[in-house]
């Protein structure tokens, strides 16, 4: 996406600094990750607003799949766009959301997912593939971030939202050879990337 956009310029300008001072954010790896070219940054994920701490967490502009619903309300669409977020057809095939990932690699993006799924603060869940086979479909370096005290900013029955310190870790790259993404290959590098997810976290 053009960072010259103005949706984008808002966020970068505005959403960043907000969410580093009010929920005092250290961000510690920054270097490991590249300046330019492809990478999949992969993270937990325990609050719904862990797409917005991991787009802050790097200074390139992070792209993130988003149900394609919420892009079909005006104001939304443009906040997600603006955040880097592209549709994805919930309950769709599955592929072509890969599909999508894969060509924005292809093109030098960084792409975030992550692995859990959907956020659940409480419960630990196993990781999905997805990470690891844009990784090996693409050869883009695959990238572990630890976020630390996210699961606190939103109190869990109300919703309301409260403001902890917050920590972002990102850890040295996963770096795999460009080929098949198989089941073996991709269980195997997601295996590796969640414990150094858990690694990271409990460093944080």
């Amino acid at each position: 996406m053009d960072r010259s956009r103005p949706v984008y310029t808002v966020v970068e300008r505005i959403l960043r600094p907000l969410f580093m001072f009010v929920y005092r954010v250290k961000i510690t790896g920054r270097e490991h990750v590249p300046e330019s070219g492809p990478c999949v940054l992969a993270a937990n994920h325990v609050s719904v607003l862990d797409g917005f701490f991991l787009g802050i967490a790097v200074t390139r502009q992070v792209r993130f799949m988003a149900k394609a619903e919420l892009h079909r309300v005006p104001v939304v669409k443009q906040i997600l766009e603006g955040a880097g977020a592209f549709p994805v057809e919930r309950g769709a095939d599955a592929g072509r959301a890969v599909a999508a990932a894969v060509k924005l690699l292809e093109q030098g993006a960084v792409v975030g997912v992550f692995p859990e799924g959907t956020s659940l603060p409480d419960e630990k869940r196993g990781y999905k593939r997805g990470a690891a086979r844009l990784a090996l479909a693409t050869g883009a370096p695959l990238i572990p971030v630890a976020l630390v005290g996210t699961h606190l900013t939103l109190e869990p029955r109300t919703h309301r939202v409260r403001l902890p310190r917050v920590r972002i870790v990102i850890g040295e790259p996963l770096r795999v050879d460009r080929q098949e993404p198989t089941e073996a290959a991709a269980t195997e590098l997601t295996a590796r990337l969640q414990r150094a997810i858990e690694t990271l976290r409990d460093q944080g």
